[in-house]
This record gives C-alpha cells, structure tokens and sequence, in this order.
C-alpha cells in the first residue's frame, strides 16, 4: 500500500509515516519507499527563530514530527520542513495574491535560498535527528506581465515564496544549484542515503 492516508488503529499503520500532508513530499517519498503511511502533524510551528532561518526549519520539523511520533513510538517517523528566505528574511506562503506579486518581485534577478529540515523519529529505539539541505536559486529578472502570467500557470497560495520550481520554471527561473527535490519539499538525495544507512530504504 502506497502513500495511504487514514486514521487508523497503530497496528495497521505502516512501518514508516510521513508526517507531512503535503501532496508533493507524498510523491517525492514513494520514490525512495513503497509503503509508508501519511498522517499530517497537527503541531503549531514557530514563526521565527534567534539563530536564524536553518535553525527554524529544523525545529519547525522537529515539532512536527514529534507531535506524530508521540502517538505511534515504534514507527519511524519523518517530520519536514521548508522555507524560502532571501538575506535572512522568510518568505512563507503568501496570504493573497498581492502579497504573492510582492514576495516574485522581490525575488527577480536575485539569487535565494531553499531549505528543507527533516527530522526522522523512531521513539521506542530512542532515535532522533535531524538534517537540513539547502539550495539556491537564482530568478530571471522580469516585470509584473511575467508574474501575471506565471499566476496563470501556477497557485501561488500554497506555495513558500509563492512559487513552484516544477512549473513552468521557465517563466521566472535562471538557475539554481543543489538538490532540485528540496525545492520541491523533500531532498531525496539527502534523505534516501539517510534511510539506506538506516536499513530503511
């Protein structure tokens, strides 16, 4: 059974959960495992974090991943977290188009990081770590009939930064260097050699 998503007795839970609602970390992870279970974490996450933006990804992953592995203790669980930031400021997921068409100018002809923090649990084998992968990317430098038509293409809504680099990246996107997975919300680079060294994956 692949990716499933219940609330379910934990003895018909799979071995591995993500806890993650995110459709496109469900479809990055059923690259590297064939069953595992998706039970969203219901955790607040932090807005901010004194020493900075890797720091908070990672604690944001470790707070919701821990709020999952709580509830099941003998199963790995994978806490995730990503965020777009620009000299120290995050770009979240916007709350309106406006603040969407702000957060893309902000962005063009520069250069931006991307970091995903995981946190991986298997509370009854008293594990917990956690890793965190960045990317860069740099956007091509345009003007707002660009962003008007890269909202046609694409939701920005839901998106950090109020982007996608799976769509249509040839709109707005010049480059970017390191894992394109993690741009996506799920490194699999890092991740996979995690889980192989785990015997996991």
């Amino acid at each position: 059974m692949q990716g499933f998503e219940k609330k379910a007795n934990p003895k018909e839970v799979a071995g591995f959960i993500l806890g993650s609602g995110s459709p496109r970390r469900k479809e990055l992870l059923s690259d590297l495992l064939q069953d595992f279970a998706v039970l969203p974490s219901d955790a607040e996450e932090i807005a901010s974090h004194p020493a900075g933006p890797l720091a908070l990804v990672m604690e944001n992953a470790r707070i919701k991943g821990s709020a999952v592995a709580r509830k099941y203790p003998d199963r790995w669980v994978l806490g995730a977290d990503t965020l777009v930031w620009l000299d120290d400021r995050i770009l979240g997921k916007p709350r309106d188009l406006e603040e969407a068409r702000g957060m893309l100018r902000g962005l063009s002809g520069r250069t931006h990081s991307v970091s995903t923090g995981l946190c991986l649990f298997c509370l009854s084998q008293s594990y917990e770590e956690t890793r965190v992968e960045t990317s860069e990317v740099t956007f091509k430098a345009f003007d707002d009939s660009v962003i008007e038509a890269y909202f046609e293409e694409v939701d920005p809504l839901d998106k950090a930064g109020g982007y996608a680099i799976q769509t249509r990246p040839d709109l707005i996107i010049e480059r970017f260097e390191g894992s394109h997975s993690n741009v996506i919300g799920l490194p699999l680079e890092l991740l996979g050699s995690w889980l192989t060294d785990l015997g996991i994956a």
